[in-house]
Parts: structure tokens; C-alpha cells; sequence
């Protein structure tokens, strides 16, 4: 059975930052791409980043999040890493993990056009707030 756990969400204050991570069990992590999305109140899910399968060699970041995001894998733990630094109340929202195998999808992922239907796997969401 495959689980994705997404942790590491909290209230965090503007400037802050949080590193959330995603812990993938029942699955070879090395063989998926991981994206990272999110869905503010009232907004459709986008996708903020993702980071190529194996060791992670490519990776893609939503323009408003570059400089500040950081994803990483660590295949050894089967986790995947978002670090979050100068957070903007603009990044409060539920953050996702997901992963896919299919090579087409990695490739679209790692382009930055994700298509959310396509991937195999979720995370349950992670909340994020920024407020002072």
C-alpha cells in the first residue's frame, strides 16, 4: 500500500520560513518525479515545484516562488523536501505532495506543466499559514 505523508505546514509569521517534507512509503522513491502544489482558499491547485526522479537532477519552480523555494530528495529516507523561506502572506495555502513514474508526467512536471489528474499518487495536504 502506498502513503504519502506531507508534514511540516504551520502559522508561520511573514519572513519565516518552514521546511515541509513529504515521506513516501510502499514505493521505489527513486523511480518518481515528486511535485510540490498547493491550493489557497477559493483558488485552484497550481503546482510551485517538483524535482526530477533518481537523484533529483532537474527541477522546476513556479517563478513567484524562485529565490525562496528549495526542493530536495533524500532517496535513502524516501522523502522529499520543500524548504520554504521568506514567506509572503501570498503563500498561505494547503501544500501537496504527489508523485508519478509515467515519463511523459516527470517531463511535465519538471516543464512545469503539471496535469494533476495524472499523477499516481497523493499526500493528504499540509496546511501553511503566513500572518503576522
Amino acid at each position: 500500500q502506498v502513503q504519502m505523508d506531507a508534514s511540516g505546514g504551520g502559522l508561520v509569521q511573514p519572513g519565516g520560513s518552514l521546511r515541509l517534507s513529504c515521506a513516501a512509503s510502499g514505493l521505489r522513491l527513486p523511480d518518481y518525479a515528486i511535485g510540490w502544489f498547493r491550493q489557497a482558499p477559493g483558488k485552484e491547485r497550481e503546482g510551485v515545484s517538483c524535482i526530477s526522479s533518481g537523484s533529483g537532477g532537474m527541477k522546476y519552480y513556479l517563478d513567484s516562488v524562485k529565490g525562496r523555494f528549495t526542493i530536495s530528495r533524500d532517496n535513502a529516507k524516501n522523502t522529499v523536501y520543500l524548504q520554504i523561506d521568506t514567506l509572503k502572506s501570498e503563500d498561505t495555502a494547503v501544500y501537496y505532495c504527489a508523485a508519478t513514474r509515467i515519463p511523459v508526467v516527470q517531463a511535465k512536471c519538471t516543464m512545469g506543466h503539471s496535469v494533476l489528474s495524472e499523477y499516481d499518487y497523493w499526500g493528504q495536504g499540509t496546511q501553511v499559514t503566513v500572518s503576522s
